[in-house]
């Protein structure tokens, strides 16, 4: 199992990279991605935090750590010039915070994260069906979330999704030990959404898909 969406305390989660990685080792994940939430003004500092982490992480740990960054409450003609600075950097999981319910967010914010070239749309809230698929035409996953609060849109986020055919995921959007789920908890917020064990088994089968292109065996 995987989850590409957490946060350490290089934004605002409360954990180190390292304990973000054994507490999801533990649980039984084989990759995750570490996000942490930038702009422009800590970007910098995120990502080369993460990318120093991984370069002494053990090459024959039981789970893969990748690095990525969660573009977070930016204006919209920012999300592109940002997502190629994290591209260029090297970010393999870049993440769009999405128009969550739970908080206000920039109107217009999911169209600009998908049309800038995000791999996932957090919390996308109540998603229009022009959006979703957009997100099937260019292949960003959108997100059910186990998160308090940003799991309210789940219902219909997965509706939209496959009503449009585009790509679901699942994450934990984790920021504190408590937030970190198992697996089987983990699927257990998709089958709230309403997905069945069909839906759930191409998810997995899409999502080990690109995980493999990322180069995650």
């Amino acid at each position: 199992m995987y989850n590409l969406h957490c946060h350490s305390l290089l934004s605002d989660g409360i954990l180190l990279p390292s304990e973000v990685a054994v507490h999801y080792a533990e649980k039984g994940y084989f990759a995750i991605a570490i996000t942490d939430h930038a702009d422009y003004s800590n970007i910098d500092f995120v990502m080369d935090g993460i990318l120093k982490f991984i370069s002494h992480w053990p090459k024959d740990s039981k789970i893969q750590v990748l690095p990525g960054v969660e573009l977070t409450h930016l204006p919209l003609e920012q999300f592109k010039p940002l997502v190629k600075k994290a591209r260029r950097r090297g970010m393999k999981i870049i993440v769009g915070h999405g128009e969550t319910t739970a908080e206000p967010v920039v109107k217009g914010t999911n169209r600009a994260c998908m049309e800038a070239g995000v791999d996932i749309l957090a919390h996308p809230g109540l998603i229009s069906e022009e959006d979703a698929q957009l997100a099937a035409e260019k292949g960003v996953f959108l997100e059910l979330t186990s998160r308090s609060g940003h799991r309210d849109s789940n219902l219909h986020v997965a509706e939209q999704a496959l009503r449009a055919e585009a790509n679901l995921i699942f994450s934990t959007d984790s920021h504190r030990p408590e937030d970190i789920i198992s697996p089987r908890e983990l699927i257990k917020i998709a089958f709230g959404a309403a997905l069945n064990e069909s839906n759930i088994e191409a998810v997995c089968v899409n999502i080990k898909d690109f995980l493999r292109k990322k180069g995650v065996k």
